[in-house]
């Protein structure tokens, strides 16, 4: 009789939690995707200026390698005060500072005039945009319980790819604006794209809340079944560890060990963003031909993103579904560089896009039980500060590589290499987590 009266209590409460879900995913998932899209389309379009750019301002390879790096410079050097600011001063008005300062930012690349101003540029950039990546993710977790959160950071993680579907042949357009009104085709680019982040500012300052309790927008009782839930799984998640001092986590052998993992991970990722339009153009094509042609490895690893991310969180498992498409991200990446046909060539780097983009949602399943809930901000700042070093050091080094060799292969083999050294860190990390639990399921 108890149990039997127990199941319209336990289908009212699961009702109650799908219509609080669907109406916090409605709530940030699109803004915050297009916030997403921006970012990556505004740190990754000098890969299409570069088409051009390089010549009219007299870049070598290296010189423009070392100028894509040096935003994750001052990227890395700030991201863990943004994160901490963005904890005193509320995810809602930092998040939309941090969108005004890199869309002014970025724009003003267009007036770049050799090796320096880039560089100081890039160096502007990575400042301004410290800190959105990693204060989305805190910012979730205050949202999302943690059996969704590989899902919405799916969701979210697809605008990186989606960047690329879709600002490829818009960049590639907008080239050909070369000469119109006195600009280069690539600075119309950098003007143009620039627009979206100053206009998606007060959408941000509209749509974001800082926590459930103030949010007027859920109905009293989704309000207090989101605070319950995320209350007692904070409980729970903090009881068996003990709180750090923020500078303490610089020395965290966990805190090293995940950044080093995500250091890989990502050098694949900048790897293909930064170079695949000049690894695509290479094939003969125009740059029009180009920018369509360098959204295929990103088209087909936008859908692979959502459904092994979904995959994961339906089944719980974390750990194969993170190693699996780490090592095609890896695996795919060297095989790219090997002797083929183009067709061939881009295969590979679809697989390698696929793999870094399905693998990127899960991993971030993974440090949050690591960590104590009260440094949870600062430490998943200082991870994606490390792995995002890698965005320094890849570009640096496949430019360098090819003004020595002539080629892309050997620096896409370096960061392959990288690449397997860090999935074997991860590997080892994730067979001493549970693979299940609070990590996500």
């Amino acid at each position: 009789m108890t149990a039997d009266a127990s199941l319209p209590a336990l289908a009212a409460d699961a009702a109650l939690e799908r219509a609080t879900m669907a109406r916090v995913t409605r709530r940030f998932g699109p803004v915050l995707f297009a916030c997403f899209v921006v970012a990556f389309l505004d740190r990754v379009n000098i890969g299409f200026a570069a088409l051009t750019m390089n010549a009219d301002l007299g870049l070598s390879s290296t010189a423009f390698g070392l100028g894509a790096g040096l935003f994750f410079l001052t990227y890395f050097l700030l991201e863990v005060p943004s994160n901490l600011a963005l904890e005193r001063f509320g995810a809602r008005a930092w998040i939309a500072r941090i969108m005004l300062t890199w869309g002014l930012v970025s724009g003003t690349t267009a007036f770049v005039r050799g090796e320096w101003s880039f560089y100081l540029v890039r160096l502007l950039l990575g400042a301004a945009e410290a800190g959105f990546f990693p204060g989305v993710i805190y910012f979730l977790t205050l949202w999302f319980p943690v059996r969704y959160r590989a899902r919405i950071v799916a969701i979210f993680l697809a605008a990186v790819p989606i960047a690329s579907v879709v600002g490829s042949p818009i960049s590639g357009l907008l080239m050909q604006l070369d000469g119109a009104a006195g600009l280069k085709g690539w600075q119309w680019m950098f003007l143009i794209e620039a627009i979206p982040a100053l206009a998606l500012t007060p959408i941000v300052l509209a749509r974001l809340s800082d926590a459930p309790a103030g949010a007027a927008w859920l109905g009293a009782d989704e309000r207090d079944w989101l605070e319950r839930r995320l209350r007692d799984e904070a409980r729970a998640a903090a009881a068996p560890r003990h709180a750090q001092r923020a500078l303490d986590l610089i020395r965290s052998p966990i805190i090293l060990e995940l950044g080093a993992a995500y250091f890989g991970l990502t050098g694949v990722n900048y790897g293909l963003s930064f170079f695949l339009p000049q690894i695509v153009r290479s094939f003969g094509l125009t740059i029009l031909q180009t920018g369509f042609v360098a959204a295929v490895p990103f088209a087909l690893a936008t859908g692979g993103m959502m459904w092994w991310g979904r995959r994961s969180d339906v089944t719980g498992e974390r750990r194969f579904h993170v190693l699996l498409p780490f090592g095609l991200a890896a695996g795919g990446l060297a095989a790219s560089t090997l002797p083929a046909p183009p067709v061939v060539q881009l295969a590979w780097l679809s697989v390698a896009a696929f793999g870094v983009y399905a693998a990127f949602p899960v991993y971030w399943t993974v440090p949050p039980p690591l960590l104590d809930r009260a440094n949870a901000a600062a430490g998943i700042a200082l991870i994606n500060s490390i792995g995002n070093l890698s965005g320094f050091a890849s570009p640096y080094a496949v430019g360098a590589i090819k003004d020595a060799t002539g080629g892309f292969s050997g620096g896409l083999r370096l960061i392959a290499a990288v690449g397997a050294v860090s999935w074997l860190i991860l590997a080892r990390l994730t067979r001493a987590a549970p693979p299940r639990g609070s990590g996500g399921d």
